[in-house]
Parts: structure tokens; C-alpha cells; sequence
């Protein structure tokens, strides 16, 4: 692991929801959450499926305030999509967001969410962030 040099803000939903930064590199950041009761769905012993998106999508988030364009203030997502491929109900998750497009007033992410004990893909996210001035 590296040293990560983006620390998120100290309230809010990402600490709440016990996900931690733990690598990045060129154009991608990698981020990890364990499992915890409030996780999963009512009454199942499953993931709830705003789990993996809070991952996903606060993981693509902060590597697009890393390569903001210059004069930019900050960003917003504007429009987010999953596919769910498999659950989970106990481990760690983990999330890699990687740069598809990085433009002045757009940027699109993609993120793999996995399970870190098996590997195992559970699902596809792909965000549009709208750059702010």
C-alpha cells in the first residue's frame, strides 16, 4: 500500500459507513468497507444494494477531486449506474475507481466493487461527475 495522500472529510456518510481509503495510484484510487449489520437489507442476510453504491460512487468520487482541471472548485455527481453480479453478507468490500473520462466540465469513473476475502466481483459501477467553477 502507499501512502494515501487524499484524506475525506471527517463527517458525513463515508466515516459513518466505515469506508477507508487504502491505495491509489495514476488516475485511480482504491477504497475498502467491512461488512456491518447496517449494511444489509431488512430481514436478509444479504447486502443492501446502497451499500455497494455509497462505496462505489464516494470511491469515484474522491479520485475525481484528485485530477480536478485547473480553476475547478469542487465536483458533483450528476448520473450513476450499478449492476449487481453477486452479494455478500460478511467480509470486507473493496472498490477501485479508474478514470474513463476526464474532461473540463465532465468526468466519468468506473469502479469494481469486490469481496476481499474470495475475490469475487459483486458489482459494475460507472458515475458522471459534473465538474464545478
Amino acid at each position: 500500500m502507499t501512502d494515501i495522500r487524499f484524506r475525506p472529510p471527517s463527517g458525513g456518510l463515508v466515516p459513518h459507513m466505515g469506508i477507508t481509503l487504502v491505495d491509489e495510484g495514476e488516475g485511480w484510487l482504491e477504497a475498502r468497507m467491512p461488512i456491518l449489520q447496517c449494511h444489509l437489507r431488512s430481514g436478509a442476510n444479504a447486502l443492501h444494494a446502497a451499500s455497494m453504491v455509497a462505496l462505489a460512487d464516494s470511491v469515484c468520487g474522491f479520485a475525481a477531486g484528485e485530477v480536478l482541471p485547473e480553476g475547478a472548485k469542487g465536483y458533483t455527481t450528476i448520473e450513476l449506474k450499478s449492476n449487481f453480479l453477486a452479494t455478500a453478507a460478511d467480509g470486507v468490500l473493496l472498490a477501485r475507481a479508474g478514470a474513463e473520462h476526464l474532461g473540463r466540465t465532465t468526468q466519468v469513473w468506473k469502479s469494481v466493487v469486490t469481496h476481499e476475502e474470495t475475490g469475487r466481483k459483486l458489482a459494475l459501477f460507472r458515475c458522471t461527475q459534473m465538474i464545478l467553477y
